[in-house]
This record gives C-alpha cells, structure tokens and sequence, in this order.
C-alpha cells in the first residue's frame, strides 16, 4: 500500500483537482483525516469519493450519513457526555489545568449498505457483525 497525499486547504478547496489526482494516481481507496476542511466540505467530498467509485473510510459517522462507506472514529456523543463530568468538576472549583488530559474511550465502526451497492464493494458478513450501525 503507497499513500497519495491529496493537497486540499482552505486557500485551495479544489477538491475535483484532488479527486483528478487520486484517479491519475491509480488510487484505490480514500481515507479522511480530521481537519476542519474535511468536515466543512463532507458532503462534496462523499460525493466525489463516490463519483470516483473508490471504497472509503472516514472519521465520523456524518460522512457515513451523508452516503459515504464506512466511518470508524470515537463516538462523539459519548465524548460530550464525558466532558460534562468537567464542568461538573470545573464549577466545584477545580483549575481546569490540574484536570488530566482524556482520550476517547468508545469509538463506533459504522457501514453504509447503500454505499457500498453503489460502487460494487461486497462487505463480508463477519465485517457487517463488528460494525456498531449498518445504514441499509
């Protein structure tokens, strides 16, 4: 597997120039990473992704709501329930710098059904079993 960084900014949201470049290059896969971009522009990316036939994985579920594959990232609603505990923290006077760092500790691997029928993306049955959601 070679990775083909795709050059995308806020200077440059040239997406189709990037998804041009991924075909060119032969790709065969995608995968987002997490910067604002990413999820300021998910619904154009999902659709390229898609017009471009390529399998992929994204870091939220949003992007797997919106039609795209698969996502698997922490469960954000998990982690806003989580910080609640901080506030509760912060307003009985603990300093907010004193508080340890947490990571996330529940993740979710959602799969899109439709998704993978349009780009002709078979998904095993004991894949299809890990998933936490399958959008049929």
């Amino acid at each position: 597997m070679q990775l083909q960084p795709l050059d995308v900014s806020l200077a440059n949201p040239d997406f189709k120039g990037a998804f041009g470049a991924a075909t060119k290059g032969r790709a065969d896969a995608f995968l987002t990473l997490t910067p604002a971009i990413v999820a300021f522009y998910r619904k154009e990316i999902v659709t390229l992704v898609a017009k471009s036939r390529l399998p992929a994985i994204y870091h939220s579920r949003g992007f797997v709501e919106d039609g795209g594959l698969m996502s698997y990232g922490a469960d954000v609603a998990d982690s806003y329930r989580r910080a609640a505990t901080y506030v509760d923290k912060i307003l009985k006077g603990a300093k907010p710098a004193d508080l340890p760092v947490e990571q996330p500790t529940k993740f979710e691997f959602i799969i899109n059904l439709k998704a993978a029928k349009q780009i002709g993306v078979p998904i095993p049955p004991i894949v299809l079993a890990r998933a936490d959601r399958v959008i049929k």
